[in-house]
Parts: structure tokens; C-alpha cells; sequence
């Protein structure tokens, strides 16, 4: 789910009538239940969720409590499909988790009620700041550098904060519904799709030192080393810049897994993303830098330089590995014109993976990495460079 804040438009265009009805009158109900007397919600402004939630902003007119005077409501009108992690659980049970904490460790907004029944959140409203995205699309490349860097430590705050609270998430969740099905079952039977794919497509074999590697990359995403929370959707407009730093926003899968892939994320900043941009050279390495020094108090061997630099790559080999099964079956490698994004994207991550094992001296995952981005290079033309982001251009 994105949420679009910058808008000062209080139309709901985009939400049904009948939905922004459903939300405002689901969250009076909560907050009402909450406070113990009748709260009165008025001029909803639609946040333009993209996911399944309705996602209103509203001004609070009738309340004998000292509450904002706007709110954020999000309403989940759907039951959880079958099968599948339920997005208002995992959502609910985060911002539960990080109200807990002390205001200066809370990297989101506060949650101020929330009902199972009614499938409803009430959460801090926190204004019309810019989000990490605004920051990349404008053209102050300082402001993009801070930003970027206020995101790693943020992230970096957001780990070492909830590193010990596993058994408190799923406590939480299970109140809600049960435990989330766990992503990393499926992980080698993904990666599994990767070689093939590479031999096929582009005639790249994967030798067995680096299919070794890969199941270590599955072994580190599922043992208990290194786990704390994670939003997963780590997407730049899903992050707020304030006055207090970047707020993580969207938890509709939000869980505790190990911190390294989102670590990863940091040096392929948005992979998950389809119109990710590229970032200038240095600027992953000071956001490392800047997340370490967040998180190395609860995980000391990451004051090794070469610890660290290992672990991360053997993360950043899962992510690309992940992206590729993602993305090159839908890949016109066919002609040789202007790559789009997503296109330049998978070359570039696969050169920078190259770069960064040869850094850490994994000469093999280095040597496979390379031949893999000069066959994508090779097909995909001579401009399959990924554009950077309009800050940085």
C-alpha cells in the first residue's frame, strides 16, 4: 500500500462514497469504544491508499478528550483471503508493537485505536510532510542526501529497537488471528526458478559454488540471527521526512525476519520497486555506514568490516536473485532500444552485486555476477545504464 499525503485537496475522489461512509463511521465507533464518549469525525480526505485499505484522513469536531484535531483512519472492508497473511493483522499488530515503545524509538505514527471486529485503525495523523519520494523527484540534491541518510538511520532505529521483540510480534498477532504464514518457506523453491532462467534466457550457467552460496543466503533470511521488524515494503513513498526524521508508514506486511535483506535494500536502494531510479556513487556506502552505527550495539559483529561486508552481500545475492525470478521471464530481450527502467534496473543490481562480492573477496558469487550482467548487457543494447533519480541528475 502507498499512501499519497501531499495533497491539500479535501475531496474524496478516488475512495466510493459508501467506503469513505464505512471508514469514518468505523473509526467513530473505535474511538468511541476507546474514550468511553460519542467522537465525531468530519471533512474526509482520501489518502489514495493502493492497497486494500480505505485510507482517510479526517478532522475530529466532538470529543471530550484532548485528541489531534485530524486523525489518520485506515478500514479494512474485506475479510482476509484465505491462505494468506491477513494485511490488517500484520498492520495492526506492528503499530501495536511500536506504540510500546518510548516516543523516540517509535519510527512511525502512534496508534491511538484499533478494533479486529471492524477491521479498523485510528492512527497519529502526521501532517503534510514530503515523503522520501518527494525528496527524490525534486531537484535539491542535498535535500534528496539528507533524506536518503535520515531513511538509513531510521531504518537503522527501527532494528535495534524491536531486535528482541519477535516473541512479543507474534503474541500479538496470534490475539488477531493467528500467526502470518512465513515468507521464507517459500525462498529456495523461488531461487530454485533462477538457474533455469539464466540458462534459458541468456545462456549464463550457475555453477554449484555459487548455488552453495545461495542456499547460505536462504539459511542467514531464516535462522534466528539478526532478525528484527521489518516494514517489507520498503518503497520511498511509503516513508515520511519530518521534522524528527523519516517514519516508516505502510506495515500492511509488516513482520520479523533478519535485518541484513533490508540491509540489502540500502545498497539496491527499492529493488522491489518497478520504476526504481539509481543512486550516485557513495551514496549506498554512506547510508550503510549510517545504519551501522544504529544497529551495531545490538549486534556487535557488525563493527567488523569484513564481517559486515560478507553478510550483506550474501543478502544482496537473495535480493538479486529474487528480483531476477520477478523479472526476467516478462523481459523483452529481443530488441535492442532504449531499456526501460525495470530493464536497466536488473543489469545494474547485478553489476553492483559483481562490485560488491569482489569487495568482500567472494570471488565466486564476483565472477557469476559479472558474466550475468554482461549477457543482460549484451542483449539489452548500449543503454542499459539506469537513469538516476531527477535529485541527482
Amino acid at each position: 500500500m502507498t499512501v499519497d499525503t501531499s495533497s491539500a485537496d479535501d475531496s474524496t475522489v478516488g475512495a466510493g462514497a459508501d467506503s469513505v461512509a464505512a471508514a469514518i463511521a468505523a473509526g467513530e465507533s473505535v474511538l468511541s469504544r476507546r474514550f468511553g464518549s460519542a467522537i465525531t469525525l468530519v471533512s474526509p480526505e482520501n489518502l489514495e491508499g493502493s492497497g486494500p485499505a480505505t485510507v482517510l484522513r479526517a478532522r475530529v469536531v466532538s470529543s471530550s478528550f484532548a485528541l489531534p484535531r485530524t486523525l489518520v483512519i485506515k478500514h479494512y472492508p474485506q475479510p482476509p483471503e484465505p491462505g494468506y497473511a491477513d494485511p490488517f493483522a500484520q498492520e495492526a499488530v506492528s503499530y501495536q508493537l511500536f506504540t510500546a515503545l518510548a516516543p523516540d524509538e517509535r519510527m512511525c505514527p502512534e496508534l491511538l485505536a484499533h478494533d479486529g471486529r471492524g477491521r479498523v485503525l485510528v492512527i497519529e495523523d502526521l501532517g503534510r510532510a514530503p515523503t522520501l519520494q518527494d525528496k527524490l523527484f525534486a531537484r535539491d540534491s542535498r535535500a534528496a542526501e539528507r533524506a536518503l541518510l535520515s531513511w538509513a538511520r531510521s531504518l537503522g532505529r527501527l532494528h535495534a529497537s524491536t531486535a528482541s521483540r519477535e516473541a512479543d510480534f507474534n503474541a500479538l498477532l496470534r490475539r488477531l488471528g493467528g500467526p502470518a504464514r512465513n515468507e521464507d518457506e517459500d525462498l529456495a523453491e523461488t531461487l530454485d526458478e533462477v538457474p533455469p532462467l539464466l540458462e534459458d534466457v541468456l545462456g549464463v550457467t550457475v555453477p554449484e559454488p555459487v548455488r552453495a552460496r545461495v542456499a547460505e543466503s536462504v539459511a542467514l533470511a531464516r535462522s534466528a540471527a539478526f532478525r528484527a521488524f521489518s516494514p517489507s515494503e520498503l518503497s520511498p513513498e511509503n516513508n515520511l521526512v519530518t521534522g524528527s526524521g523519516v517514519r516508516f508508514l505502510d506495515f500492511e506486511r509488516g513482520r520479523v525476519r533478519t535485518a541484513l535483506v533490508d540491509a540489502a535494500y540500502l545498497r539496491l536502494p527499492f529493488a522491489s520497486c518497478d520504476d526504481a531510479l539509481a543512486l550516485p556513487a557513495g551514496m549506498s556506502e554512506a547510508m550503510i555506514a549510517v545504519w551501522r552505527a544504529e544497529v551495531v550495539g545490538v549486534w556487535p559483529s557488525f563493527a567488523d568490516d569484513d564481517e559486515l561486508a560478507a553478510q550483506l552481500t550474501i543478502s544482496e545475492l537473495l535480493l538479486v536473485w529474487l528480483v531476477t525470478s520477478d523479472t526476467l521471464p516478462g523481459l523483452d530481450l529481443t530488441r535492442h532500444a532504449t531499456p526501460v527502467s525495470r530493464e536497466a534496473a536488473l543489469v545494474t543490481w547485478w553489476r553492483e552485486l559483481a562490485k560488491h562480492a569482489g569487495y568482500a573477496r567472494l570471488t565466486d558469487i564476483a565472477e557469476h555476477a559479472t558474466r550475468v550482467a554482461a549477457a543482460l548487457g549484451a542483449r539489452l543494447g548500449p543503454h542499459a545504464d539506469l537513469a538516476f533519480y531527477p535529485a541527482f541528475r
